[in-house]
């Protein structure tokens, strides 16, 4: 058999060599570095696209593997199977998407902003040369986004018609919420998803124009021009609600006000309780001293029943001293978790304000610019776009990269350190060494399962669970109120949930449901 042949695509490198053959045909280039670094990125984006898609196809064919029924013993339903295609179908896309994030995150970052600064230079100093390496660039630029953009929207629209089915199957509770929460968030991701596609796609439109001198090129930069503008208007509006919805719930959150202080007085009441049973401790061994001493008729009784009395008031001394350090443990807990709702809520508010609000608005701006720029000779030149352009990339990539960062030292610290965000009772998973944490680090497809946010979801569901929950049953009814109500500021209420106050609390008290809470808690705890 003979080796087979890797061959390389003259598709990808055919639209690059453009600006170089016209350079030596008549239109010299007055920086031939330029050109090579417009070359350098144009290849280095179609090389990492289709390692995007051969690393993805390779982890679906894995998991096809994995998901394949066994033979034999009779076939699934014609719906479980319809199911299960859709789900691997909306998991490799989910995979493919990912894989593509970070080459977007680099197209968004570097080089769209780059081929900016060169096209405004191209046009300045009249280098035809340069504006055609630009526009293939910008093509393969626009092309990578387009990809990413797409399959995204796809993989939205799948997760919003799945979450939306759920939504309408459960009805009411914990899972009908969270449903239909991601259905509504990923309807909406859809939308933006088809509006971004349309926009990039007429990018790529603007710059074929460009390589080809055709006489419509002014009209597709215009259009480009408005339709970015139109999508950076979106995305940065939605950011705006965004913030909006978190401050409120950091608002509200913060309106339940210090633990310390709401349950001052029933601390003071339990350290109360727990001095009077000491007392009636030491009275009753007092007695027993005094029975003991006794040389009178009826000694032992006397003596039996002081012993029983003493034990008994020591049991209830004990019991008061737990109880008290029960409730001051949980006051602790309440206040931590509030401190970090509100944690989480300014964080998001941060990200959605730099990120959204006006990193999105800022690329919209320069999208007018281009459009008033395609259709006004005298702006052709004008930085204005270029600089707008560069600002609100760097804005976008810096939250992005904040995030990225963010989301590998949460994976390394779930498998290096697994016993700091472990639930309580079960043993921890053994630690990984440090290499093998590191590259686990860097799979940035994967989501953490066991972190900061998933074990104050637990605590939060363990406050405010009932007294069938095990773990919860000493808590004090004050208390747990305090923690439900933590959870209405959350936007986990009776009124989110479609339930009556009394079934809404039931659900808390189920056994069944503890996961589902759980999971609804640690979504709330991330989302405005």
């Amino acid at each position: 058999m003979s080796t087979p042949v890797h061959r390389t695509s003259t598709r990808q490198s055919a639209a690059v060599p453009m600006p170089a053959r016209q350079s030596r045909e008549g239109s010299p280039s007055r920086n031939p570095a330029e050109h090579a670094l417009l070359r350098m990125q144009s290849s280095a984006g179609n090389r990492a696209t289709a390692a995007a898609v051969q690393r993805a196809r390779g982890e679906g064919n894995e998991d096809q593997g994995k998901g394949k029924a066994p033979e034999g013993g009779g076939g699934a339903s014609a719906g479980a199977r319809k199911k299960n295609y859709r789900d691997r179908i909306s998991g490799l896309l989910d995979r493919f998407k990912k894989n593509l994030e970070p080459i977007d995150t680099f197209i968004k970052g570097v080089q769209t902003p780059t081929n900016a600064g060169f096209t405004q230079q191209a046009a300045a100093a009249a280098n035809e040369g340069l504006k055609n390496s630009a526009a293939a660039s910008g093509t393969s630029a626009a092309s990578g986004n387009l990809l990413t953009e797409a399959s995204g929207t796809v993989v939205s629209g799948m997760d919003a018609y799945k979450n939306a089915k759920d939504a309408r199957k459960l009805e009411t509770g914990a899972g009908h919420h969270t449903a239909n929460r991601k259905a509504r968030t990923k309807g909406a991701d859809t939308a933006v998803g088809a509006a971004g596609s349309a926009a990039y796609s007429a990018a790529i439109a603007k710059e074929v124009t460009k390589i080809q001198k055709a006489a419509d090129a002014a009209v597709a930069s215009e259009a480009s021009g408005i339709a970015s503008a139109s999508v950076g208007a979106v995305k940065g509006m939605r950011a705006a609600f965004r913030v909006g919805g978190a401050a409120r719930k950091y608002r509200k959150v913060r309106e339940l006000g210090d633990p310390h202080l709401v349950h001052a007085g029933s601390l003071a009441r339990l350290h109360e309780s727990r001095e009077q049973a000491e007392w009636a401790a030491a009275e009753a061994y007092v007695a027993l001293d005094a029975y003991w001493d006794h040389e009178g008729e009826g000694r032992l009784e006397h003596v039996a029943e002081a012993i029983d009395a003493a034990w008994e008031a020591m049991g209830e001394a004990r019991d008061a001293g737990e109880s008290l350090q029960r409730a001051e443990r949980d006051v602790e807990k309440l206040n931590r978790v509030q401190e970090y709702a509100k944690k989480k809520q300014l964080t998001k508010m941060g990200k959605e304000t730099v990120g959204g609000a006006v990193g999105e608005s800022t690329k919209a701006a320069a999208g007018v610019v281009t459009a008033v720029a395609a259709g006004t000779a005298g702006l052709a030149s004008n930085p204005v776009g270029w600089g707008l352009a560069g600002a609100g990339a760097g804005l976008v990539l810096g939250v992005t990269l904040y995030k990225a960062l963010r989301a590998a030292t949460k994976r390394y610290e779930e498998v290096r350190h697994p016993e700091r965000w472990a639930p309580a009772g079960k043993e921890p998973a053994e630690a990984e060494p440090r290499d093998a944490s590191l590259k686990h680090a860097l799979k940035f497809w994967k989501k953490v399962s066991q972190g900061e946010r998933q074990a104050m979801a637990r605590e939060i569901y363990a406050l405010a669970a009932g007294p069938d929950i095990p773990g919860s049953g000493g808590t004090t009814a004050e208390m747990r109120e305090s923690a439900r109500a933590l959870l209405v500021a959350l936007k986990s209420g009776p009124a989110q949930h479609k339930l009556e106050p009394e079934a809404w609390a039931a659900t808390l008290d189920d056994p069944a449901k503890s996961a589902g809470w759980i999971k609804e808690i640690a979504e709330q705890l991330a989302s405005g």
